[in-house]
Formats: C-alpha cells, sequence, structure tokens
C-alpha cells in the first residue's frame, strides 16, 4: 500500500558521532516534518473550508496552519537566537489560543484571518529562516535544553503534535471540502471484531519519568520522576472495537444517566449525543468517517470516544460483569508497555498501527499483538484515569512555560500509546499528553479490572498561587538575590556557631513559616518540632515532607509569572524530612507536650505577636537548662498584631530610647545570659524587580 509522503523518521536522538552528521539529521527531521504537515492540508479542496469551525472548541484550520510557522519564529526570538521577526501580525494573530476551550464557554470572537497564499508565502518564508538557523547555529554534542538545536527540536516535535490535532479537524470538515488521496491511504479491512477477554496482569512497582541523560527530545512533563505500586490487576487483551462499544449504545448506554459520572452528565446534557462523535447514523445503517471519507461503520476497527464517553461504558461493563471495571492508568499502562520491544527510535520494524509506517486510519483491533496483548501502542490513543501532573522534579523549559502547566488542574487527562498517526515524540514510551475529558483526540480505551481505586495511587499536585504564600516559598526554597544568603539557612547556620551544644536530642523551630530553618536544624537535631500559627503556611511544610516537593508561582510583572518548584531531594533534606514533625501552634499558647528542647529557634516571629512578653516567659518553661533561645527580627513593630503598650521596645521610656534588645534583655536577664548579637539580612522577592531588603538582629541566649 501507499505511505504518506515517505515513512517519517522517527524522532531524533541527542547524541550523535559528528556535529555535522547531526545537523544534517536535524534539518533533514525539520523538512520531512515541514513537508508532510502541509501535505495533510493537501486534503483539504478548497480555501473556504480552512475558516470553518469544524471543531467548535478549536479555531478554524487556518489558524493551525500558520501557528506551527510561528512558534519557530517566536522560540527562536524568545530565546536570542534570531533578530529579526518574519511577520510580526502572523506572529502574534497565530501564536495563541491552541488550548481547547471549555465546551461550555465558547469563544465567539472573529479574528481578521489572511487568506491562505498569504499563509502559504509566510510558511516558505518561516521554512528558509529555519533552514538558515540550523545551518548558522552553534551545535555541541549532545543537544541540550540550553542548545539553540533544542529550540528546533521543540518546534519539530510542536509541530508533530498539530499534524495530529489537525487532522482530528480536518476529520470533522463536512464531506465535500476534502478528498482522500493515496498519500493519505485508509485501511480497507473492516468486518466483524473477535470478542474481547481479560488477560491477568502482574502488579509491581513502576518509576515514571525520563532523566536529564535520557537520548531523545522530552516535553516538560516528561522528566522528574514518581513511583507507584500497582497491584495485580487483568487488562482487555485487545482496544474496545467499534462492535463491543456498539452494545453499549443499542442498550441505551446514552441514555442511561446512572453510567454517567456528574460530568458526563453535564456534557450528555450540553451536546445530545447519542453514539460517539465519528459515527453516523443512515437509514438505520451504522457508518464512520474517517479522514477524507465515510465508510460503513468498521465493527473490528477501536471505536474512538472521549474520557467521559469510555467511563460510562466502564460503569455499564462492571453492571454487565458484576466486576470492578475501569479505564486503565498511566502506571498500568507502563506495565503492559513492557511487552512491547525497545522504543522509538530504535525500531527496526514499528510494532503497531503507529507513526504513520502502515495506515491513514484505525485498523483491525486484532491486527497487532505483543504477548497476547494487542494494540499496546498505536491504532488510537488510550484515554486513562489518570489526570495529568507533574512528576517530582519537575520544572518548565523557560521558552515554553506554558506547555505543560495550564494542564495541572485535574481536568486533564492523559492519553497513552499513540495513534495510528502519532510520531516523532509522540511515540516514545515516555511522551505524556493529557486533553479535558470531554474532548476528542484520535483516542479510544482498554479497560482494566482491579481492586485499586486509582485516586490513591496518586494525587494531582496543583500550583499554589496564593500571592503571600508563594513569596515565602521562594523565601524559603528558592533563588538568592543581590547576593545575600538565604535567611532561614544562614540564621542557623550563624546561630549554632556562636554556641556550644551539649545536647541535641530536640529543637523548636518556632513561627516557622513554610519550613526551611526546620529542616536546617534536623541536620543537627534528633527531632524537630516546626510550628507556626499560620494553617496555610504549615500546610507547604506538611505536604513539603509528605510529597518530597511542592510547586509555587511567583510574579513576574502583571500577570506573568514563573513556575517554581521546591525539592526535598534537590535541597538535600530527605533524612532530615524524617525527623521534623510540622503542626499548627500559637506560640503565646502552646501546648504542654512542646517542651525539653535543647534550642528553640523563633525567627522573624517576635514583632508579630500579641504579647511578646509572654511568649518569652513562657517558652523559657520549654528549654533544657544549659539550652538556647535564639530570637531574629527586624524589629517593624506594628499596632496592627501588637498592642503599643505591649511592644518590647522602638520606644521613649522616660524621655529615652529604648530598644528591642533593650526589652529583650529586661525580659530574659534572670533566666538566660546573652552569648551573641548579630545581624542577619534578608531579601524577599513581590515580583521580579521588586524586592523587600530588610536585616533581623540576632540575640542569642543561653538558659542558666
Amino acid at each position: 500500500m501507499d505511505k504518506p509522503i515517505t515513512q517519517p523518521p522517527q524522532t531524533l536522538k541527542l547524541i550523535g558521532e559528528t556535529e555535522a552528521g547531526k545537523r544534517l539529521e536535524l534539518k533533514q527531521y525539520f523538512n520531512q516534518t515541514w513537508a508532510l504537515y502541509e501535505s495533510l492540508f493537501d486534503l483539504i479542496q478548497e480555501d473556504s473550508a480552512y475558516y470553518l469551525k469544524a471543531e467548535p472548541l478549536r479555531h478554524p484550520l487556518i489558524f493551525y496552519f500558520g501557528h506551527t510557522a510561528t512558534f519557530y519564529i517566536n522560540k527562536l526570538k524568545l530565546g536570542k537566537f534570531l533578530d529579526e521577526r518574519v511577520n510580526d501580525n502572523f506572529e502574534s494573530m497565530f501564536a495563541i489560543g491552541v488550548d481547547e476551550m471549555s465546551w461550555d464557554d465558547l469563544n465567539e470572537q472573529h479574528y481578521p484571518w489572511p487568506n491562505v497564499p498569504e499563509v502559504r508565502s509566510y510558511r516558505q518564508q518561516v521554512n528558509a529562516v529555519v533552514n538558515r538557523v540550523i545551518d548558522e547555529m552553534p551545535l555541541a554534542l549532545p543537544i541540550t535544553q540550553n542548545s539553540p538545536a533544542w529550540i528546533i527540536l521543540m518546534g519539530i516535535e510542536h509541530e508533530r503534535i498539530h499534524l495530529e490535532t489537525s487532522s482530528v479537524i480536518i476529520r470533522q470538515l463536512p464531506l465535500e471540502h476534502v478528498a482522500p488521496n493515496s498519500l493519505w491511504a485508509a485501511c480497507q479491512d473492516f468486518t466483524a471484531a473477535e470478542a474481547n477477554s481479560l488477560l491477568a496482569v502482574k502488579g509491581q512497582k513502576v518509576t515514571l519519568g525520563k532523566t536529564e541523560q535520557d537520548q531523545t527530545y522530552g516535553w516538560d512533563n516528561e522528566y522528574g520522576h514518581k513511583i507507584f505500586n500497582v497491584v495485580d490487576f487483568k487488562a482487555s487483551k485487545f482496544l474496545v472495537s467499534n462492535q463491543e462499544y456498539l452494545a453499549f449504545v443499542e442498550a441505551g448506554g446514552y441514555r442511561s444517566p446512572q453510567f454517567w459520572n456528574e460530568e458526563g452528565q453535564a456534557w450528555l446534557a450540553y451536546t445530545q449525543a447519542q453514539m460517539p462523535r465519528f459515527w453516523r447514523l443512515k437509514q438505520d445503517k451504522w457508518w464512520q468517517r474517517n479522514l477524507a471519507e465515510e465508510i460503513p461503520l468498521p465493527l473490528n476497527w477501536p471505536v474512538e470516544v472521549n474520557q467521559l464517553e469510555a467511563k460510562a461504558f466502564c460503569n455499564w461493563k462492571t453492571e454487565q460483569n458484576q466486576s470492578n471495571i475501569r479505564l486503565l492508568t498511566e502506571a498500568e499502562w507502563y506495565i503492559l508497555r513492557e511487552n512491547v520491544p525497545a522504543d522509538a527510535p530504535d525500531w527496526h520494524e514499528v510494532p503497531g498501527n503507529i507513526t504513520l509506517a502502515y495506515y491513514a486510519s484505525s485498523c483491525p483491533v486484532n491486527r497487532f499483538e505483543h504477548n497476547g496483548f494487542f494494540d499496546i501502542v498505536g491504532n488510537v490513543w488510550q484515554w486513562t484515569e489518570t489526570a495529568i501532573d507533574g512528576f517530582n522534579g519537575f520544572a518548565v523549559h523557560p521558552l515554553y512555560d506554558d506547555f505543560s502547566t495550564p494542564t495541572f488542574d485535574g481536568k486533564h487527562n492523559l492519553i497513552k500509546g499513540g495513534s495510528w498517526i502519532s510520531t516523532g515524540n509522540e511515540a516514545i514510551a515516555s511522551s505524556r499528553y493529557a486533553f479535558r475529558r470531554h474532548f476528542y483526540q484520535h483516542a479510544g480505551f482498554r479497560y482494566v479490572e482491579s481492586t485499586q481505586n486509582p485516586a490513591q495511587m496518586a494525587e494531582v499536585n496543583v500550583y499554589e498561587t496564593d500571592e503571600l504564600i508563594s513569596q515565602y516559598l521562594e523565601f524559603h526554597y528558592g533563588a538568592e538575590y543581590f547576593g545575600v544568603a538565604n535567611f532561614c539557612v544562614n540564621g542557623v547556620q550563624q546561630a549554632l556557631s556562636e554556641i556550644q551544644l551539649t545536647h541535641t536530642a530536640k529543637a523548636l523551630d518556632i513561627g516557622c513559616s513554610v519550613g526551611r530553618a526546620s529542616f536546617e536544624l534536623a541536620k543537627v537535631f534528633d527531632h524537630v518540632d516546626g510550628i507556626d500559627f499560620s494553617a496555610r503556611f504549615i500546610q507547604q511544610a506538611y505536604a513539603l515532607t509528605e510529597q518530597g516537593e511542592k510547586r509555587y508561582t511567583i510574579r513576574t510583572e502583571g500577570d506573568l509569572q514563573e513556575f517554581k518548584s521546591a525539592s526535598l531531594a534537590k535541597l538535600g533534606y530527605e533524612l532530615e524530612a524524617k525527623k521534623v514533625n510540622f503542626m499548627q501552634g500559637d506560640a503565646c499558647n502552646l501546648k504542654p507536650l512542646y517542651t525539653g528542647y535543647d534550642l528553640v529557634y523563633a525567627s522573624n516571629l517576635i514583632d508579630r505577636l500579641n504579647d511578646p512578653k509572654h511568649f518569652l516567659t513562657s517558652i523559657a518553661q520549654r528549654i533544657n537548662q544549659g539550652g538556647y533561645l535564639v530570637i531574629a527580627s527586624p524589629y517593624t513593630w506594628l499596632e496592627d498584631y501588637t498592642p503599643k503598650d505591649k511592644w518590647l521596645g522602638g520606644v521613649k521610656v522616660k524621655g529615652e530610647n529604648f530598644t528591642t534588645l533593650d526589652g529583650l534583655t529586661e525580659t530574659l536577664i534572670g533566666q538566660f545570659e546573652l552569648v551573641a548579637v548579630k545581624e542577619i539580612p534578608f531579601v524577599i522577592r513581590e515580583t521580579k524587580r521588586k524586592f523587600q531588603h530588610s536585616v533581623s538582629e540576632m540575640t542569642i541566649w543561653r538558659k542558666r
């Protein structure tokens, strides 16, 4: 059979023997991708079809025709690898608006789209620019994320994503606007389907995520690591076929709300759907719309549905089988994936209906077998139970910071395995793509029988966006600014350098905020209690201890923001975290159990208490003889926090200046001796260009 253009090469490796050879590979990969993308649009027979909203949740196709070209220019310009733009207007118009809009929040805004010849001409200009960049850019091996070659690969893999998403939109154009051709030939094998069955799979511990040393390009969400414990389960031998799904449709599945979750019921009410999107019912006969033609419903091909429909089928199947049937999880798919030898780009023979190696359509579900299972990769994507989230260690690429993070909202579910048109990065095992559950791709599903609740395998780790909390997470765990050392780390180290510890059993970090000083203290002490009055602050510290990572956003300017991550592993606190207990508590009214401390560390706390003198006298009873009290504060006394008659200092007494150090001495000297007084500077970032630069006075007291 004819194959689309030439069989698309598999994704490039980042290593190579010579720079010249890799430059040639990169250039071939770029130009082949470019030509393949344009050949897809050749299926459109008239220019007017470029402006139709074939998919109500997406822009018309003219946007996607221009978008992949502007992506190269915008990213190369952002990375300072390109001096001049090609077309300012196009590079703005075609830049954003890719992610599907919610089905109940449609945007009817009019766009002054250019005509198709103008966009074709623009694409030719961009093609010449990118080829010139590839010829002239510095290139060292292996290609890393800081290399201009990485940006070229980013553009190539981005265009291969839109090769697939654009094909889904073309598939929804009226038939009179498209025509099949031999370069995009569909499978011709459609008969009845084999009966599906469940096969046993042994559970195991699965570690997901790729490393920086991986030899292929990856999107940000693929990097990092996460461990899942998967119990034994059974998985369907085949993807669910049109024939198997037809039984659900004919049983009234779309009219039976008990099979649909709340989101699914809302989607049904909105769309009035009665069947999968690509099915047709004409004169009591079922048909299926493919890329550029309609054919009698191929019963032995995989059904293509959204995640809500797949879930409803599983609920119906649960009732039919009287057993727990659901979609597989990402981790369960990886266990199945072990049945497929090797990975792209090391395939000598493509092991499934993927990378356009066989057809420009789905094919029978019993065609590609791997140790008893079929279509573990290819044919159609497989919807999962797993809402996409970053792995531990997730970090955005600075030139594409919104590729993944908008989907980390619990509303986008992963699809795994690839489809017949999945090429490049989409075809490798570690690829992770996700769509809203009501959305359509060339996606179907296989089901599993399992007693394991997917929600207990992993939780969605949403970014912390509260501005105050984000500021403190950055203050504790983020970058150092203006050469000022991290306040929490430096403060603990400065304090410990001045004291002679004879016991290191217990320490208290009172007013611990989001927890960095507690981890530092745990390097020395056997046990550390971190206590703060703010439940929101304690939640951050506790989550970091439990999950090993905390994500947050910080403002740069206006509505712009950066995505940051604090990782115990990267900070070197994995062992220390086991020795820290974070709890909410009132510094002026601590529970009796918080006692017997060898050191109490009170940082930036004293001037935020309602009654600081009461705190000082009560905390003394909780410190062992010979133990230490460390107080650090910029002494910014405010009546918002402390009534003026309870300020420790910063006031006139009998006409003379009375400092906070005077007040501390007056209060503590009966039970403590002053060991040292130091100044500890700190910087709190508010935005990219606005910072608070302050100095805390640290006093160190030894209990007599």
